[in-house]
């Protein structure tokens, strides 16, 4: 008998629809939205649908050798989902069923391809409320949400997606199906290991089912606007808002690039003569009207021009819209300022203490005049959460080389200020080496330690996070595999 190659295998276990070799069908899986990370060419793309499915996916590549990465809606930003050379992209974009919602344990349980706003609006019938809101939250998909734990503009008050992660069932490397975490409102059975996949981005294992806490629906947000001279001005106010204890639901910063972006993308009368713009929101019930009065004379006090309070829900949605258009509204500025569209953007993702807000911004517009590019800062400024967007001419490698300095140079500012190289991004391939240099060696034979110890061939989603340690990480796959 002939022996099978990986493709045989793979349409005996998932059927001829969902395995797929078109050219184009895999150009399309090579990268997420990350601009300027290596991508490869996947053999075959993967459509599984249960997790019996990805059983078969994932054992039918470790016969043949071949690595594996996961991929959801390829919205992240750091490189996290990029295929290798000959890789099997294992797709969970099928796996998109909501499989309970449980209103009195306050719980869902969803497969990863789940869209995060069909959760919220599932949820949001029962009077219930999924937290969670990255900017991509209408495409970006509860899988990848959780693999990179994703962060959002609520953030300030309800943290990132791991407070919200209960329990998973995750596919390891060996094809044994994982079950970690719990339905009860407490728990601390055992090690944490919910949390150690929270975060993972596919190196360890792939997540087939997710359980997630939800919170009663909040009271409609109050929302104002206060405009500043400055950045540094607007990153006080921040600071001092926290030291006045007061607690905003969301606090947003966007500089002017980002509002002169956003106003040439879709026009909606902002202040584009602004430096800084701080979007803030109170949503503590019968409190929120004096929360809000607290924020605006924060902001007045720490120097703002004008503070602008919403005048209902139409006016605040509108606000709120204005800053999710930041991300497309950046792409065209890019692509608009070099010849033939080459304008790319390198999207950083640092988060230092609210304290040192003033003194990051401070330092990216020093960055960008020393390295002679465009940045613009946009990001969640109530947890210290910024996003400089560095543009550059893809087409000039002298423009990349003094983008990638930048890059460079805002994360070691970061980490100078006792910050972080990722605040809700992950690290993909984009921060490998930053993060090695925030957790020291003994961090990194730790993390290095458990990833062999789960994926002990290295198949799983190589060269993201850590460098690859060993062969069978930077190597093409065992053997040819025919088509």
């Amino acid at each position: 008998m002939a022996p099978t190659t990986l493709l045989d295998d793979l349409r005996v276990a998932l059927g001829d629809n969902a395995v797929l070799t078109d050219p184009d069908l895999l150009r399309m899986h090579q990268r997420d939205e990350a601009d300027l990370c290596a991508a490869g060419t996947p053999l075959v793309v993967t459509r599984p649908r249960t997790t019996e499915q990805v059983v078969a996916v994932v054992r039918a590549a470790a016969r043949h050798g071949v690595p594996v990465v996961p991929q959801g809606a390829r919205t992240g930003l750091a490189g996290a989902a990029n295929a290798v050379d000959g890789a099997v992209v294992l797709s969970t974009v099928a796996m998109d069923e909501i499989r309970e919602i449980d209103p009195v344990s306050r719980i869902a349980v969803v497969q990863p391809g789940v869209v995060n706003a069909a959760l919220a609006g599932a949820v949001a019938k029962q009077g219930l409320w999924y937290p969670p809101d990255p900017g991509s939250w209408e495409s970006s998909t509860i899988g990848g949400n959780v693999a990179t734990n994703a962060g959002g503009m609520c953030c300030v008050k309800y943290g990132v997606t791991t407070e919200y992660v209960l329990g998973l069932e995750v596919v390891l490397a060996s094809g044994e199906v994982l079950r970690t975490g719990r339905r009860t409102a407490k728990g601390v059975a055992g090690y944490d290991l919910t949390r150690l996949f929270v975060g993972s981005e596919g190196t360890l294992g792939v997540i087939t089912e997710v359980t997630v806490a939800l919170r009663p629906a909040p009271a409609d947000s109050l929302t104002l606007v206060a405009v500043f001279p400055s950045t540094a001005a607007a990153g006080a106010a921040v600071a001092a808002i926290a030291a006045r204890g007061l607690t905003p639901s969301l606090l947003e910063l966007l500089d002017q690039t980002h509002l002169r972006a956003i106003e040439a993308y879709q026009p909606m009368g902002l202040r584009t003569d602004a430096q800084a713009l701080l979007l803030a929101a109170a949503d503590t019930g019968t409190r929120a009207a004096d929360d809000l009065a607290g924020l605006a004379e924060v902001c007045e006090a720490a120097g703002a021009d004008e503070v602008y309070a919403a005048t209902d829900a139409v006016e605040a949605a509108a606000l709120l819209q204005a800053r999710r258009l930041a991300h497309p509204a950046m792409e065209k500025f890019a692509a608009d300022a070099y010849p033939g569209g080459n304008g790319g953007l390198v999207i950083d993702d640092v988060a230092v203490p609210r304290g040192s807000l003033a003194a990051l911004l401070d330092g990216v517009a020093r960055i960008a005049a020393e390295c002679e590019v465009p940045i613009g800062v946009v990001g969640h400024a109530g947890d210290g959460n910024m996003h400089p967007n560095i543009v550059v001419d893809r087409a000039d490698p002298a423009s990349v080389e003094r983008g990638r300095r930048a890059f460079d140079e805002i994360m070691r500012l970061g980490l100078d200020l006792g910050g972080t190289c990722t605040g809700e991004h992950g690290v993909g391939l984009l921060k490998r080496d930053w993060l090695a240099r925030e957790i020291g060696p003994v961090g990194v034979r730790v993390h290095q330690a458990i990833k062999s110890a789960l994926d002990p061939a290295g198949l799983l989603n190589p060269g993201k996070v850590l460098r690859p340690v060993h062969r069978a990480l930077t190597r093409a796959p065992a053997r040819r595999v025919s088509r």
